[in-house]
């Protein structure tokens, strides 16, 4: 695959995601809005849609890609296609949440049917391994979606994160195809997404986002492109965040699957952080993980596993740090 059609598609990705984004903030007021509640960081309503304009910039690539690549390579278009509709009808109506969970297992578990290779082990081994992959690929798409809370930040998870994914796999591979233009694709919806927000990415974008970081991730790691470790490093500090929360939370048999202002990114903003500090403080751990993770992979992947368990303990810092004032803030403050 030529590197210069992936950078093309990258450019023409930025300059289409531009526009769309023009033409939803000139009808910004009959878009639908994420009213404030009190779970949310935000005092205002702002559109929630903003992910359409993402993956109309993507689009060109995502084409392309299914165009030139053999069919077998296209079993993620299908759950892709299904999750950014059920999401879409999610931002303007609302679905319930039994809904979405469904059709979100439901695109996993079409993915993992696909992915998995057969025929290496027995059928019982063969169920595991598609389960298996299924969770993860459901966790990542909800996990995204956690991540949606804080002004720039999904945006900055998705501009690192993918084209991490596009560099690693080097310029020109089939992943890089699609990985590198939607990384592309967001750079203009952070400037619209960054504090204060003008505009949201809605479940419409973090959604199929999440699908495709584990989607991705995945195919990676089954096509030798790199370690199990790779996509793990490059997502760690909202895989950790979004993980020890939930775990958290079930601990105390609390409604994990309900909204709520208790993860760490959160509780950062709410200590004094607010949208700007919190997210300087993730595009940092997220650029430091994702730069270590590619510099790894492309020049000692040997050392994938050592330096992930690192940077665990790394992120152990400022977690201790925020549970340690969290606990300490005044009686009475949110």
């Amino acid at each position: 695959m030529d590197s210069t059609l992936t950078l093309a598609l990258a450019a023409l990705a930025a300059a289409i995601a531009t526009a769309a984004l023009a033409l939803l903030l000139r009808r910004a007021d009959g878009l639908p809005q994420a009213t404030p509640n009190p779970r949310s960081l935000h005092a205002r309503p702002v559109p929630r849609v903003g992910g359409l304009a993402i993956w109309a910039g993507a689009l060109p690539a995502i084409i392309v890609f299914a165009v030139t690549v053999p069919q077998e390579a296209l079993g993620w278009i299908p759950a892709w296609a299904i999750l950014l509709l059920v999401s879409l009808r999610d931002d303007v109506r609302g679905l319930a949440i039994p809904v979405r969970l469904a059709a979100h297992g439901a695109c996993a578990l079409w993915f993992a049917f696909w992915i998995v290779p057969t025929g290496s082990a027995g059928p019982a081994m063969q169920a595991a391994h598609v389960l298996a992959a299924g969770l993860l690929v459901a966790w990542s798409l909800n996990l995204y979606n956690f991540m949606d809370g804080n002004d720039g930040l999904a945006a900055v998870m998705t501009i690192v994160g993918f084209a991490a994914y596009g560099i690693a796999g080097a310029a020109g591979t089939t992943l890089s195809l699609v990985a590198l233009p939607l990384a592309f694709a967001t750079l203009p919806f952070f400037f619209v997404n960054r504090p204060p927000a003008r505009m949201f990415m809605g479940d419409v974008g973090a959604v199929p986002l999440g699908f495709l970081a584990a989607a991705f991730g995945l195919a990676g790691v089954l096509h030798g492109l790199w370690g199990a470790w790779f996509p793990v490093l490059v997502f760690l500090p909202f895989i950790a965040d979004a993980t020890l929360t939930l775990l958290r939370r079930a601990w105390r048999r609390e409604r994990w699957w309900e909204g709520h202002r208790s993860h760490y990114y959160q509780r950062l903003h709410q200590l004094g952080a607010g949208h700007a500090g919190t997210l300087a403080v993730y595009a940092a751990l997220i650029l430091g993980t994702g730069v270590t993770a590619v510099a790894c992979a492309r020049v000692a992947p040997e050392w994938g596993w050592r330096v992930l368990l690192v940077w665990c303990v790394v992120l152990v810092l400022p977690f201790a740090a925020i549970d340690y004032h969290w606990a300490r803030k005044p009686t009475g403050t949110p």
